[in-house]
Order: C-alpha cells, then structure tokens, then sequence
C-alpha cells in the first residue's frame, strides 16, 4: 500500500510539471501553405517562373522554422517556446515533415477564410496547454529573432494582453493571446491596409491591452523580393538588440538562381547575395 501511494505521488508530481511547463510556454505557429507552382508566391510571377516561385515559399518555411527554434533558446530560461506549422491545404503532411527541421509540430488549419484559419490556430494552440498562443505570418524571412522572444516574454507577464507585430504593408505579421477572443478576427476586412487598424479597434472594444513590436515587410511582390534581397547582400542593424535574420535557406536559393543568366534578364538587374554566406 506504501508502494502504490507513493507511486501515486510520483505520478501527480509529473504531472503538475507537466502542467506547469505548458501553462507557462508560448506556442508560436507560422501559417503554411505547401508549395506547388501555380499556387505559391504567384505575385512574384513574374519575374519567376511558378516554380522558382514555389521554391521560394519553401525557403521561406525553412528559415521562418528555424528562426522559431533559435528564438526558442533565445528565449531561456525565462519563457519556453514552442514552434508549430499551420498548414494547408488539408492532407499536406507529408510535406511538412520532409521540409521542416525536427522540433516543429504540426496543426492543420484549413478554414473557410484567413480569419478562421488564424483563430483555429489560436484556439488549437491554448487547447494544447499552452499559456499563449501566437500566429506568425510565413512572408518575413528576415524577421529579427529577438521579435519573437520579446514577444514570448511579454505575454509570459500576469494578466491577460495581446501583442501585435504591424506589417508595412498595414496588415500584421504577428498576433499573440493568452485567450481565445474571437472578437479579433470578426469583421476584418482581410488582405487590406486596415487589418492591423481594425484588429486594434476590436482590441479597444475588449479593454485589451495591447504590446506593439516593430513594423516589418512581408515580401508579396517583386520590389519586396529586392529589398529582401538586399537585406541578405548586406545584413545590417536596426538597433544593437535587434538585428535583421540571416535567412540562409532564402539566401542559398536567391544566389543559386543569380548565377544563371536568364534570371538575371527576367529580373531585370542582378541581385546581389553574398557569395560566402549563400
């Protein structure tokens, strides 16, 4: 009887670790579409062909990856990360898991518009056990990893809040909760200059408080593809904590097809990567 009550205890002191771990853990998932020319990145063609196009959205995946992970140890001690892909479409899991470096879970979220998909997201991941929950866009390879672990220590803070990563662009490429609230993704005018305007008022509206990040750019077209290309020819500093990402797998890419001629004329003027790091 000694025995089993304290292999009782044992059990319950796992268990409340385990509990513990997750309630104060941020889950972070990239919203993913699986490759496939003619339905990836198509605003970038052209210059590109729909498959350099296609490549180029699985580069993005792979660096945005890792740049969770890193920003998971960046983020120790003092808050715990973990890194998840919303995919789409539905059935795409065998691409994820050949893509995707180990450590990144998987959360299918396929919806009948972006709004359900990122609240599906949320609320997927705060039913997983995590004490936040945030959608990062796939768009921002450069994005700085100190962005996304200020982002997992601000909502690791008591009390319920909100942080909102504003896109250049007037939507956003972040979003984290410690709740569910619906509220945020109703009546968005999605894929315009108002999101992040309108996202803010809903906020109002619940007596939200809210943490804004740096503006970012997402790259949706040719002249965002140069600026990002030029990022990668010469990374440089915003600030001392907070650098521009070094996305290699973009970079690889971008200089593999910078040294064929053709790319070059379709482009319309040679993109400069650093030939050491790509």
């Amino acid at each position: 009887m000694a025995d089993a009550n304290r292999l009782d205890r044992i059990r319950i002191r796992s268990r409340n670790r385990l509990q513990e771990r997750y309630s104060a853990s941020c889950g972070i998932a990239f919203m993913a579409k699986a490759s496939a020319p003619g339905r990836t990145k198509t605003r970038l063609v052209p210059p590109l062909t729909y498959e350099e196009a296609a490549a180029l959205n699985t580069a993005f995946l792979q660096d945005v990856a890792e740049n969770v992970l890193d920003a998971a140890q960046a983020a120790r001690p003092r808050c715990r990360i973990e890194a998840y892909a919303a995919f789409g479409p539905s059935g795409s899991h065998d691409f994820f898991y050949r893509i995707l470096p180990p450590g990144v879970g998987l959360i299918e979220a396929s919806a009948a518009n972006f709004g359900e998909c990122l609240f599906h997201t949320i609320c997927s991941l705060l039913a997983r056990g995590h004490g936040s929950a945030v959608v990062l866009n796939a768009d921002s390879p450069t994005l700085p990893t100190a962005i996304l672990a200020e982002t997992a220590a601000v909502l690791a803070q008591p009390g319920d809040r909100a942080v909102l990563g504003p896109s250049n662009d007037g939507g956003y490429y972040l979003l984290g909760l410690k709740t569910d609230h619906r509220r945020l993704f109703e009546d968005i005018a999605w894929s315009t200059a108002r999101v992040a305007e309108q996202t803010l008022d809903r906020a109002r509206d619940l007596g939200l408080e809210v943490h804004c990040l740096p503006a970012w750019y997402d790259v949706d077209d040719v002249e965002d593809l140069r600026r990002l290309s030029a990022e990668l020819s010469a990374p440089g500093a915003l600030r001392p904590d907070l650098r521009r990402r070094y996305a290699r797998n973009t970079a690889m890419l971008l200089g593999r097809l910078h040294r064929t001629q053709d790319f070059i004329r379709r482009f319309g003027e040679p993109i400069g990567i650093e030939p050491l790091r790509a």
